[in-house]
């Protein structure tokens, strides 16, 4: 069995038993194919002074230490797999370090200017109780608009779960839903009484589209999957924010996202709840954050603390 045909197995064997998501085993397989092209006689049979050399090239080639590191994992799962199904005798990883790399803060956005966002959207979107009877493809849009950003920063979803939500969260109106993220897991989310309006008004509008009429999907579109492209949506998003005086390039869904969870910190949430929240199998993954409690408690001790200056 050659490099290709185990990359194949090891591909396979990711989706059907960790039910890993078609956009981790893509990024998986680009990892893998890359290694395997740049190491002669490919990846499956490589020594660990063949894959050191690799990382010291693409290091040299200017990647950044998070996708040296995110390559090397790929390839020692690899490795484990080979090693599990007796496909190799040994792991040429195991001796290999991990790139060093910081831990870069989130970009987030501050309470104004996401209270901003959002008032922009709702304004574009028109009064949601009323049909302005305008019917065109621009108010159709800003509906859909609305409602993404408000169920966005209501939740904190990751932007593939966001657009690809069934339309059963909007005619049930109720407070609570489960999505399923990451490794298909399943976890419930709550939903604030101003995303619920938004997607109302959304599901009206829609229901008048013909072509939308039995789509699954909440945000329906004429794509390979069914529903809005993630592209499009961050897209929309940074047009949203230029026009609400905000800079476009510090805008994204997953900004949207780390907002979400940073201001839940801010005012006072548990990083265990936020995890949960966040879908994060680990709480270390959460811990991004941990520069947000620190401030809060200095906060704390400076406005509470009766010796504070």
């Amino acid at each position: 069995m050659n490099s290709a045909a185990r990359i194949e197995a090891f591909l396979e064997m990711m989706s059907a038993e960790r039910g890993a998501a078609e956009n981790t085993l893509s990024s998986y397989r680009r990892d893998l194919e890359d290694a395997s092209d740049a190491i002669d006689g490919g990846l499956a049979g490589a020594a660990a002074v063949n894959i050191r050399a690799y990382l010291d090239d693409i290091a040299a080639r200017g990647f950044a230490p998070t996708s040296q590191a995110r390559k090397l994992s790929a390839i020692r799962q690899f490795f484990k797999f080979l090693y599990a199904e007796g496909l190799r005798a040994d792991d040429p990883t195991g001796t290999l370090d991990s790139p060093k790399k910081g831990r870069p803060l989130p970009k987030t956005m501050s309470e104004a200017d996401t209270g901003r966002l959002i008032d922009r959207a709702a304004l574009e979107a028109g009064d949601p109780g009323n049909d302005t009877g305008r019917g065109d493809s621009a108010w159709l849009g800003a509906l859909r608009l609305h409602a993404l950003v408000e169920v966005l920063y209501a939740t904190g979803l990751r932007v593939s779960e966001l657009v690809g939500l069934p339309v059963t969260v909007a005619q049930r109106d109720d407070r609570l839903f489960m999505v399923r993220g990451k490794g298909d897991k399943e976890r419930m989310v709550p939903l604030s009484a101003k995303a619920r309006t938004a997607m109302r008004s959304w599901l009206a509008a829609r229901a008048k589209v013909p072509a939308f009429a039995d789509s699954p999907f909440l945000f329906p579109a004429a794509s390979n999957s069914g529903y809005l492209s993630r592209q499009v949506f961050a897209r929309d998003l940074k047009g949203l924010a230029a026009r609400a005086g905000i800079a476009s390039a510090k805008i994204s869904p997953h900004v949207l996202r780390h907002a979400f969870a940073s201001h839940l910190l801010q005012n006072g949430a548990d990083l265990r709840a936020v995890q949960q929240l966040l879908g994060h199998a680990d709480i270390s993954t959460t811990q991004i954050y941990t520069h947000v409690l620190e401030e809060r408690l200095v906060r704390l001790v400076n406005d509470h603390h009766p010796l504070a200056d």
